[in-house]
């Protein structure tokens, strides 16, 4: 189990810090007869911020991400695309998370058929978001949650012995002009 400490820890790494924008700036959301819409469209934006891996192998090691959220076309959810960064490396995020019946489903980069993560399940609650993320053995959560307007409180944890355990913490923070004013335009 240790050896794919490793792996495990890079996969929901990289599942936290590019899922965790989905829950967006959803304080002061305008009125909208589905509160799950208008929640994602507060993450329609810029975002940026640092994170540091908390438990495990690589507990400690610090990382800094940007990403850019945007509505699905087609459904309630949200679609983002950036990147995290460790020193001089850096690595392209994709996720999607989109409403299928009164839950979630999506994938984080390519999915559990290939190197990324499921959601498997998720729920919105005015001003956080917590998905189910899985990959075969590996199961686990994130939870974002709106600090304020501007800053974003993330956490993503992985289940050890039935217990949910955190592994990746994170803050962002709305780059550029709020999504806030773009609505008011």
């Amino acid at each position: 189990m240790r050896r794919q400490e490793g792996p495990l820890m890079s996969r929901m790494l990289n599942a936290g810090l590019a899922l965790a924008i989905a829950a967006g700036s959803a304080i002061a959301t305008p009125a909208l007869a589905d509160p799950d819409k208008a929640f994602f469209r507060q993450v329609v934006g810029q975002w940026s911020g640092p994170g540091e891996i908390v438990a495990g192998k690589y507990k400690g090691t610090k990382f800094v991400c940007d990403f850019a959220g945007s509505e699905h076309p087609k459904a309630t959810g949200v679609a983002l695309d950036g990147s995290c960064r460790v020193g001089l490396f850096s690595q392209p995020m994709h996720a999607e998370v989109l409403r299928s019946g009164t839950s979630y489903r999506g994938a984080f980069q390519d999915g559990a058929k290939g190197k990324g993560l499921d959601i498997v399940s998720g729920n919105v609650d005015r001003d956080r978001i917590i998905v189910g993320l899985d990959r075969k053995q590996l199961k686990g959560a994130m939870v974002a949650r709106l600090a304020d307007a501007e800053t974003l409180a993330i956490t993503v944890s992985v289940t050890v012995a039935s217990e949910l355990v955190p592994v990746i913490g994170m803050n962002l923070k709305r780059t550029g002009a709020t999504r806030q004013s773009a609505l008011t335009d």
